[in-house]
């Protein structure tokens, strides 16, 4: 009897962790699938089909302005089922709150409804050579010194860290590495006051550099205040702004997205290409014209979209080519696609196959799927290779995204992200 007992305690417990498993796993299903921002053209009408059991409701005080399923509603009154297919238009724009509940019973999430003007921008392709400096010196790391009495020391252990920017010096700004490395040698190995920036917050650190065998005083940290390399530009806007890469610049060595003071994006000429192969991506190799005769454009930000910035100088004459407009994420298809990138001497369209689309994909950079179908592009380099990230996707006419990553095992396929992703930092 008392087995009995013992069984049945075994088996309910049994039962509610499989129905707690099951509710956990149906709640991070519904989480992924579901995006935190949906956009919407102002005027017209967008079809989304979420397939999910869930009801949404939109707050506005705005009467009328939005309409569901071809009928417009009352404020406080917009209700919408996620379990069937539906539409959404607005005649006005802004920004409405869409809160949902799970099984129209559970507050689950929230999302940003955003009513936007129809953008324009104008696809390019082109190689571009990026520099950038650093906002403060960057650390990557830190190193032992063998001071003049023959001891091992490590001055910046548990006080600085990778990822670190140093800013100031005993209250004077440090303009880059050569800056450091002066006030180092003139500290005669007293203390020095570091003001760093560590997460958004600044904090100072006191260090004491060491006499290494070569006569020189050191703190052993691994340092970086500015970086190059060639992508390609994404776009540019008929009032001057251009976005390129589809992703952040970060760091080789600590992997983080560097925080830039300044940077500058110039013409570049693409000297070879390095095949990709399976489990090596290949490589656009290029010469950066570094002069202000082939300066395209400054750069502003550096975000985990990409970076942006105003064009000028001699490279006016991209404001004038013929702008498209911009696809949504909800109208992205699995399909054919093109992409725009220069691996010769000019830019050229290539064919590709849109594999799969991931509206909700919290990593913004790999939101789209895509493979090379184009024989001459996989003839000359193998499929996508770094450089390539940031050449536009093209569908229906539209610009819908831009190249960000290869597959390492398969350089044939790879990631883009959305445009509209790129839009966000550019309105």
């Amino acid at each position: 009897m008392r087995s009995k007992r013992i069984y049945r305690r075994v088996f309910f417990y049994l039962l509610i962790l499989n129905i707690l498993g099951l509710s956990i796993f149906l709640y991070l299903n519904i989480i992924k699938k579901i995006p935190d921002e949906i956009k919407i053209l102002v005027g017209t009408e967008e079809r989304f089909d979420f397939n999910m059991p869930i009801k949404a409701k939109i707050e506005t005080e705005d009467i009328g302005v939005i309409s569901v399923n071809d009928l417009s509603v009352p404020s406080n009154q917009i209700s919408i089922d996620l379990n069937k297919p539906f539409t959404l238009e607005s005649s006005k724009t802004g920004k409405y709150n869409i809160n949902l509940k799970l099984f129209g019973l559970f507050d689950f999430k929230n999302i940003s409804l955003d009513v936007i003007e129809t953008v324009e921008l104008i696809p390019c392709g082109l190689p571009i050579g990026i520099y950038v400096e650093t906002d403060g010196i960057l650390v990557l790391g830190s190193g032992r010194i063998t001071g003049e009495d023959g001891l091992n020391y490590e001055p910046i252990n548990n006080k600085l860290k990778s990822g670190d920017y140093i800013l100031k010096i005993n209250g004077e700004e440090v303009e880059d590495k050569e800056d450091l490395i002066e006030e180092i040698q003139e500290s005669e190995g007293k203390d020095l006051r570091l003001l760093i920036r560590r997460n958004d917050e600044e904090i100072t650190v006191r260090i004491t550099p060491v006499k290494a065998t070569d006569g020189k005083y050191k703190i052993g940290a691994w340092i970086r205040d500015n970086t190059q390399g060639i992508g390609t530009l994404t776009f540019t806007s008929t009032n001057g702004h251009f976005g390129a890469l589809g992703h952040g610049i970060t760091d080789i060595d600590t992997g983080l997205l560097m925080e830039i003071k300044d940077g500058t994006v110039y013409a570049a000429d693409i000297m070879s290409i390095i095949k990709g192969k399976e489990g090596e991506p290949g490589e656009l190799i290029g010469m950066i014209r570094q002069s202000n005769k082939h300066k395209i454009g400054r750069i502003k930000n550096n975000t985990l979209q990409g970076i942006f910035g105003t064009i000028d100088g001699n490279y006016q004459w991209l404001l004038n080519e013929k702008p498209l407009e911009i696809g949504l994420k909800q109208e992205v298809q699995k399909g054919p696609a093109k992409i725009l990138c220069t691996v010769q001497d000019k830019v050229e369209e290539y064919d590709i196959m849109i594999e799969n689309v991931d509206i909700s994909n919290s990593n913004q950079s790999k939101g789209i799927v895509i493979r090379i179908t184009d024989e001459r592009l996989l003839d000359i380099t193998g499929g996508i290779v770094q450089g390539m990230s940031g050449s536009p996707i093209i569908q229906n006419n539209k610009i819908i995204g831009a190249v960000t990553h290869v597959f390492i095992q398969d350089s044939t396929k790879g990631y883009g992200t959305f445009i509209e992703n790129m839009v966000n930092n550019i309105e």
